[in-house]
């Protein structure tokens, strides 16, 4: 039994930056197990599989797995997962451009729409909205948050919001940094980690430092961010869409404005080698966020066959 897999770098404009994913087309009759052993086998932070959706009106069913599980919802992987399907299926293509170029994915979060970002008539990437509103749960102190970080107390910053997990699909604990040089030392504490997660679903940190200045003045909101989820088997990621997007979501809402329609560039995987960009969007009306958006550009870099028995 063969099954075709391309991969592609998700979230930069070159080739062997951003963050890898394996997407396998054609997985239909593939087992739960089977995916999870091809997940490990790739070793990537995830890897989509690709299925007939359930609803002819959506473009697919995509399940998306780590090393170790399968997960409801993921930046990254959805991101790929469009641009891949752009360039290799013409059937996903053309149903695409009668939709105005918006993908529909049925996931476990629910279905997750993209849309095709493209340049001279050739797909590029893609841009996602988070399948579910924002949710704020545990909130844990500073120090705690310093050990898994590898930090001291005093590089957390705290006055804007204390240490939180949150998620617009999928759980991260977000922890604001008051520097970028914390946020280069920073690094996972594997111990520190096994005693404080999994929490609320979360079983990663998301670090940020965040740039003077405001969107409202002049360009984007600037981000620099790092994740790390030993627990997972992935020591660091270099770029994690569903994570950035629970933190614009968070900030969008403590921002003090009413309505605000915010821009953000959010760069991760820079202190890993990896240097990625992810670009942002939130919408407020009325005090809440209405909408959270998360794209970038991706690269195609490898594609062959999976020989698995038959």
């Amino acid at each position: 039994m063969k099954r075709r897999y391309v991969t592609t770098d998700v979230f930069t404009d070159r080739m062997f930056g951003g963050n890898p994913l394996a997407v396998v087309l054609d997985a239909a009759d593939l087992s739960s197990s089977e995916m999870q052993a091809i997940a490990l086998e790739f070793n990537y932070s995830e890897t989509t599989f690709v299925l007939p959706p359930d609803d002819p009106k959506h473009t697919a069913k995509v399940r998306l797995f780590t090393p170790r599980t399968e997960v409801p919802f993921a930046g990254h992987p959805n991101v790929g997962t469009a641009f891949v399907l752009a360039r290799e299926s013409p059937f996903a293509a053309a149903a695409a451009a009668s939709a105005g170029g918006i993908f529909l994915f049925e996931e476990i979060a629910g279905v997750v729409p993209l849309k095709l970002l493209r340049e001279h008539g050739d797909t590029v990437g893609a841009e996602l909205r988070a399948p579910e509103a924002l949710s704020r749960r545990t909130v844990v102190t500073r120090e705690v948050a310093a050990a898994c970080l590898s930090l001291d107390a005093a590089d957390i910053a705290m006055h804007v919001h204390a240490p939180q997990v949150v998620s617009v699909g999928l759980p991260f604990l977000v922890v604001e940094l008051r520097s970028r040089d914390a946020l280069r030392r920073s690094k996972p504490n594997f111990a520190a980690h096994a005693e404080l997660l999994p929490l609320d679903g979360s079983d990663a940190i998301f670090a940020y430092w965040r740039e003077p200045g405001d969107s409202a003045a002049a360009g984007s909101i600037v981000l620099h961010a790092r994740t790390f989820s030993p627990l997972d088997g992935i020591i660091e990621d270099p770029a994690t869409g569903s994570a950035c997007a629970a933190a614009i979501a968070l900030l969008a809402t403590l921002d003090p404005r009413d309505r605000a329609e915010l821009d953000w560039r959010i760069h991760q995987g820079v202190d890993m080698g990896r240097p990625s960009l992810l670009l942002g969007r939130t919408t407020k009306n009325q005090g809440a966020v209405t909408g959270t958006h998360i794209g970038g550009r991706c690269v195609a870099v490898l594609e062959g066959i999976l020989n698995l028995a038959s």
